[in-house]
């Protein structure tokens, strides 16, 4: 693809900034060193002011620079031209000097900060040297200062126009900062104002009376410097300062607490957003607020023609204030959106978390309850198997039988209606071992497990709700793996005495791995059916001061126990 010529300029022009430094320089050095009344250097001054505008769009790296910028330079420097004398020569040189020095904190790559201090120091030498001498009407010039400024400072811009430069990338410096120019000018302003002072009041030498002045500007500004970040312990001026700022019109650390004493008394995010715009409006500077959040949007307050909008996440707030924003008010703001945001964002999580909370209590209650619902089920499906292939003459066995089972099994629905009622648990119901472990072996005395107790004296109890639901969940999942397998037995053998101890074993496959580590703490999704039955299972087991394990996952042998922890 070829490039056009716009193109073409502009890779010209921000390639090389130092060359158009460089040749700034020099017009202005030629505009200078040799006097300003002929023409000439009135005309050199005019390339000057031209190379300036080039320079400037160079170092910004703009494409285009803004006419109206533009206009007002090129009036200037016709101006400039028109009434040229020395003291609007030494105040655009120290105009020239604070825009190098401004833009020197912010460079990043070394040898374009080195060219901006040969800049810097061009610009003050020849503003000392040769500028200010001229303001004085009697200054008689030595003809070697003369030909140091006339040929020796031109040194200092050719070692900038060929300064070696970067090959990667194109240089794009930082706008310069306005404080720290401003500051500069200021001082170089007061420098030469003084200098000249000095030397008419004083009738010396030029020289002893611009070592006076910096001597005099050097002590305050060392004072000053020390004051600003002392190393006795004191606080010193920036941190004052910058308390000031962070303070301005706003104690911060009373409206923070503030915000905090709120968070601590609202759960709702959304009331807590009104209180605390309703608190921030009441903030002397501030007219009123918009803000927009995802649990609505609203105004506060009356709008002014002075406004900022911030962003934190979710939340947008668009401040009116009542005069001009400053800096240190734009940061104010952003602090402002920034600690609302963080508490905003906090309470809506906090928020989503008692809604998940809530969820998961309902499900793994419903969980649970579905479980002993199916446990009641197959239980019934048991007794219904019973009566099916019971004979005539075991009518008086299936009577007793049902006898028996019904009630136990009315007994446990009427419970897990209760639980549904209950927010909270009950107490664990205590039954004989010897009658929970006979009633287990008659609900599945037409099975294929085999039932194996250890003798123990008489009087043990184990919690019979657990242990119904362990041994319906392990032996249901057993089962279901037998019936796919023919040759899978299944044995459960039971210990009455030390609170109970239950173990349901078979020899099918075995779990996968990662199925077997997550069994009891989350549901496991299965198509058998593993999973939530044992999770529940596990957690009231948790509950009782029993626990269920997988003690033993082998192809040929799965085996589980429940017993006291």
């Amino acid at each position: 693809m070829t490039e056009s010529k716009t193109d073409l300029q502009y890779r010209l022009i921000t390639s090389r900034p130092q060359w158009w430094l460089g040749a700034m320089l020099f017009a202005l050095h030629y505009a200078l060193a040799w006097g300003i009344e002929d023409w000439l250097a009135r005309a050199m001054l005019l390339v000057h002011f031209g190379l300036f505008l080039i320079w400037q769009s160079a170092r910004r790296g703009e494409r285009s620079f803004e006419r109206r910028q533009a206009l007002m330079i090129v009036a200037g420097g016709l101006l400039f031209v028109a009434w040229n004398n020395w003291w609007l020569t030494a105040a655009w040189l120290a105009l020239l000097f604070a825009l190098m020095g401004g833009s020197l904190l912010g460079s990043q790559q070394a040898r374009h900060r080195m060219a901006a201090i040969l800049a810097a120091i061009y610009l003050l030498s020849l503003l000392l040297v040769w500028v200010v001498p001229h303001l004085f009407a009697d200054q008689n010039f030595d003809p070697g200062l003369t030909m140091l400024v006339q040929y020796g400072l031109q040194v200092l811009p050719v070692l900038i126009v060929f300064m070696p430069v970067p090959v990667a990338g194109k240089f794009m410096p930082p706008v310069g900062d306005l404080i720290y120019g401003l500051i500069l000018f200021l001082l170089v302003t007061g420098l030469v104002l003084v200098s000249f002072v000095v030397k008419q009041v004083s009738q010396g030498n030029y020289a002893f009376a611009l070592a006076q002045s910096l001597i005099v500007m050097a002590l305050p500004l060392m004072t000053l410097s020390w004051l600003w970040n002392p190393r006795s312990g004191f606080l010193g001026f920036g941190r004052l300062l910058s308390r000031y700022l962070m303070s301005l019109g706003l104690p911060f650390e009373r409206w923070v607490k503030g915000l905090a004493d709120l968070a601590e008394r609202e759960r709702e995010p959304a009331r807590f957003l009104a209180l605390a715009l309703r608190d921030m409006c009441e903030l002397p500077w501030l007219a009123g607020l918009a803000w927009r959040a995802p649990h609505g949007s609203g105004e506060l307050g009356a709008r002014s023609r002075h406004q900022a909008e911030y962003s934190f996440q979710d939340l947008t707030l668009t401040f009116h204030t009542k005069w001009t924003l400053t800096p240190a008010l734009l940061l104010h703001l952003k602090l402002l959106t920034q600690m609302l945001g963080h508490f905003y964002e906090a309470k809506r999580r906090e928020e989503e978390q008692r809604h998940t909370a809530y969820t998961r209590a309902v499900y793994e209650t419903g969980a649970r309850l579905t479980h002993d619902v199916k446990n009641l089920l197959q239980a019934l499906r048991t007794l219904c198997t019973a009566a099916e292939v019971s004979g005539a003459d075991q009518a008086a066995a299936l009577q007793e039988l049902i006898k028996r089972q019904l009630p136990q099994i009315a007994q446990r629905l009427s419970t897990t209606l209760e639980k549904l009622r209950e927010s909270r648990p009950e107490a664990a119901v205590m039954v004989d071992a010897a009658a929970w472990w006979g009633a287990l072996k008659q609900r599945y005395a037409h099975g294929e497990a085999e039932f194996a107790a250890a003798a123990a004296p008489a009087g043990h109890t184990v919690p019979g709700e657990l242990f119904d639901s362990v041994a319906e969940n392990l032996l249901q999942n057993a089962l279901a793996k037998a019936q796919q397998h023919a040759e899978v037995r299944i044995s459960v053998s039971f210990e009455p005495a030390a609170g109970g101890s239950l173990a349901i074993c078979d020899t099918g496959n075995a779990m996968p791995k990662e199925v077997a580590e997550r069994l009891f703490g989350a549901p496991v999704p299965s198509l058998s059916g593993l999973g939530i039955g044992l999770y529940q299972a596990a957690k009231h087991a948790a509950q009782l001061g029993y626990k269920l394990t997988l003690v033993d996952n082998r192809d040929g042998r799965v085996c589980f126990e429940l017993e006291r922890a």
